[in-house]
């Protein structure tokens, strides 16, 4: 399968101030855009090219190559000899693996939760799905899976845990993809509405078992739903696997 450079030009960039450090804002910007580039949803290699990446952003090629290098470090692409640098995708049992992995971290986020964070604060994760309570979420699968998101990001920040947010940051970018790319198949859009509904109830009576029980239950039935419905994952990195084995 050849790779598709232009895919690179469809990232979402922009340009990025130049106060502080170019290769990190680099960095993060790169980062950022490859999480939202939806990697699991087509079978296409993706591959950067600095060019473009360098014109969007508004900055120098030397940074963009400082950043790249070190995404590469933290697993988010792979350089290979004479056909460039692509966006690293998992396998199946990666992906399980660290979905495995987000499950334990904020099922404790979880608990955490209802230790520390406030009445007030627990009460904004309603919030997040006020516009799904009259509209099926598989309506707007787009926001809702916007909403999917910032709800998980919200249970780690509130958990009030720097460490934890650190450790589920480099894991989320690949699970928050392959939610994306299975959240609009079946039911899952309203099961997933529902299970958060019962975790945020958990979580405002102060119910730290049920809330931990449910947070896991919910994770990992991500993680089961892979393992029966995903074999793309493992035919989409074939390809890479071969070059990287």
């Amino acid at each position: 399968m050849k790779p598709t450079p232009s895919r690179a030009s469809r990232l979402k960039l922009e340009p990025i101030e130049t106060t502080l450090s170019l290769r990190d804002q680099a960095y993060a910007a790169l980062k950022r855009a490859i999480a939202e580039a939806d990697i699991y949803s087509h079978s296409e290699e993706i591959r950067l090219d600095e060019r473009p990446i360098s014109q969007a952003l508004g900055v120098s090629r030397t940074p963009i190559r400082e950043a790249m290098t070190l995404l590469e470090r933290d697993g988010f692409l792979r350089t290979e000899p004479r056909r460039g640098i692509f966006i690293v995708r998992k396998s199946k049992r990666q992906i399980i693996e660290m979905i495995e992995a987000w499950a334990a971290l904020e099922s404790m986020a979880v608990r955490l939760v209802t230790e520390r964070a406030s009445d007030v604060e627990i009460r904004t994760l309603h919030r997040i799905f006020d516009e799904f309570v009259e509209v099926r979420p598989a309506a707007r699968i787009d926001k809702y899976s916007d909403a999917n998101t910032e709800f998980h990001h919200a249970i780690v920040r509130l958990s009030g845990s720097e460490l934890i947010e650190r450790m589920t940051g480099n894991l989320f970018l690949h699970v928050r993809a392959i939610r994306r790319a299975t959240i609009a198949q079946g039911c899952r859009a309203e099961r997933s509405l529902r299970e958060h509904m019962d975790i945020i109830a958990a979580l405002e009576r102060r119910d730290t078992a049920a809330a931990e029980r449910l947070s896991l239950t919910h994770t990992l039935g991500l993680a089961d739903y892979v393992e029966k419905h995903c074999g793309f994952l493992d035919r989409a990195t074939e390809h890479s696997h071969h070059y990287t084995s």
